[in-house]
């Protein structure tokens, strides 16, 4: 795979599915702008692993609206002809139906930002910028959530997850004549940092009995598969969603 004509800004790409993404986009020969929200440790690593020339790092907190328009046009400066985006980030956060109204409220906030208008936020930028180019793609990580639901105190992560689902989906339709293309990836448990950090050794083990395969996704898979609709011999596949999830749902 050739990808040396795409120009990919990544976010969440400093660790877990977003490292591997990146370290598979540069692998094929594209040029990666991977964004980190506070591990710079950890982007810097990436880019020393994957090389310099490949790989650019810029921090943004995505709960700030403000810092997400920074990024985008920090990316831009750049690589003026980037016509990739990969909305990769996004956040767990409890939020009980017990909790108080002030907590509740929060964290609902919170995470939809995160995950939802913050991709949604660059999703229109880099249509814009798009459009002026020429075309460009977009794929976002939603979730196995978005379909199978989540749990009752992670109702704001998969309501997030449902609604980059179909924004994906609205992209595509809407703005193919312009030669935007948009897809989907929905991971199930995927063996991240992420995981291991939300869950301990016990409710792993019941996630993986779980899955007929009988082992998470490692990051990897989702990064190739993400380098694969970076490839343009793929076009007609917008719009559609790719699941991740080891036979987990199927639908």
């Amino acid at each position: 795979m050739d990808l040396s004509g795409k120009s990919v800004l990544v976010t969440g790409g400093s660790r877990g599915i977003g490292a591997a993404i990146v370290r598979a986009l540069a692998a094929a020969g594209a040029r990666v702008v991977a964004h980190y929200g506070s591990n710079r440790g950890a982007a810097e690593a990436l880019r020393a692993e994957v090389g310099s020339d490949r790989c650019h790092i810029l921090q943004a907190d995505l709960a700030r609206p403000e810092d997400v328009d920074r990024l985008w046009a920090e990316a831009l400066g750049l690589l003026p002809d980037l016509n990739v985006l990969i909305n990769n980030a996004g956040i767990f956060a409890s939020a009980p139906v017990d909790a108080s109204d002030q907590a509740w409220r929060e964290t609902w906030a919170r995470v939809m930002q995160v995950n939802l208008q913050a991709p949604a936020d660059l999703c229109r930028a880099a249509i814009l910028h798009f459009r002026r180019i020429g075309g460009g793609k977009i794929i976002n990580v939603a979730s196995r959530a978005a379909f199978r639901g989540e749990a009752p105190d992670q109702m704001p992560y998969g309501a997030s997850k449902g609604g980059l689902v179909t924004l994906t989906k609205t992209i595509a339709k809407g703005y193919a004549p312009d030669g935007v293309l948009a897809f989907c990836i929905a991971p199930g448990f995927t063996n991240t940092e992420m995981v291991s950090d939300a869950l301990d050794a016990a409710a792993i083990q019941k996630v993986v009995a779980d899955i007929p395969l009988g082992d998470m996704a490692e990051p990897d898979e989702i990064g190739a598969l993400a380098a694969f609709l970076c490839d343009d011999r793929v076009r007609h596949l917008s719009g559609a969603t790719f699941d991740v999830n080891g036979a987990s749902y199927l639908r």
